[in-house]
């Protein structure tokens, strides 16, 4: 199965010289690289190429492998390659071997275009293949552009490159979690099972005959079934946190107006919806600042 190689390219505001320590030192490029957990140079004489070894962490395993500097070159317009021959010899890991190079080319706003193409081999035989190519592969490039807008943020902005990325994962959760939490509690209680407490509450609030109160509900599970997955596909997040912060207090006033009683329940709707919004907060404050996001990379040539 043919496979074409991974590209990435994005422009930093930056000099050259920062761009090339973040990039060519091992412990700031293992700071922004989502594709290392760390990188190692192996001590060398003058006139050989740099030898480097590397370790990513795959859940409870890591794999660890070779790299080797296959050549840098300094043009005389001011851009500079770095060329990388790389490898595995652990049966795990999804890549054999490969090859590849960054180039940094300045342009005349003193900003620098940093692009990377490379190709491996991938592991596995022909299962491999088809696991490269629809799944590990695009995983590699986005976590490539991920990682370059991790950097142009960092040189930019000055935000650490852990700060981000806790950042950027910890919103990511939240959002899975609510798309979860909105999908759930519409789709199992409200339109499959339509629990009796659904009326009840319904009933509680609105002057609403059986046969209304049962419509009421449905259209309610469908709202918030949409609310769910607009968690999935709506960019600006940040919005929605803010929604939640406005909404939540008011579901809870009216289900705690609707039947008193249920403050002395286990996971109560008071509790259960004040976790909600100290959530959403969090959501609304980690998201302040710009998020990174491999959106911001160009992926093909």
């Amino acid at each position: 199965m043919k496979n074409n190689p991974i590209y990435v390219e994005i422009p930093i505001h930056t000099n050259m010289d920062a761009l090339w320590e973040a990039s060519q030192d091992p412990v700031l490029h293992a700071q922004w690289d989502l594709r290392f957990s760390s990188i190692t140079y192996v001590p060398k004489k003058e006139s050989e190429p740099q030898l480097f070894s590397y370790k990513t962490k795959m859940g409870f395993t890591a794999v660890e492998g070779w790299g080797k500097s296959a050549g840098r070159f300094h043009a005389e317009d001011g851009s500079r390659t770095s060329s990388l021959h790389f490898g595995t010899g652990q049966p795990i890991s999804p890549i054999r071997e490969g090859k590849g190079y960054w180039k940094y080319q300045p342009k005349h706003d003193d900003t620098i275009t940093f692009l990377t193409q490379y190709d491996y081999t991938p592991g596995f035989g022909r299962i491999g293949d088809w696991i490269d190519h629809f799944i590990f592969r695009p995983l590699m490039g986005w976590g490539t552009a991920l990682s370059f807008d991790v950097l142009k943020k960092w040189l930019e902005q000055g935000e650490t490159p852990a700060s981000q990325y806790v950042r950027f994962f910890s919103h990511w959760i939240l959002s899975f979690f609510f798309f979860f939490i909105w999908l759930y509690h519409g789709l199992i209680p409200k339109l499959i099972y339509r629990h009796p407490d659904e009326m009840e509450m319904v009933q509680a609030s609105l002057p609403l005959a059986n046969t209304q109160s049962l419509w009421a509900v449905l259209i309610i599970g469908m709202g918030e079934v949409v609310f769910g997955l607009i968690w999935l596909f709506y960019r600006k997040k940040r919005h929605l946190f803010f929604l939640q912060m406005i909404l939540l207090p008011l579901l809870t006033l009216s289900a705690v107006l609707a039947d008193p009683r249920s403050l002395v329940d286990p996971f109560n709707p008071f509790t259960f919806n004040l976790a909600l919004f100290v959530l959403s907060m969090i959501g609304y404050v980690i998201s302040a600042a710009e998020l990174p996001t491999a959106a911001n990379c160009k992926r093909k040539k």
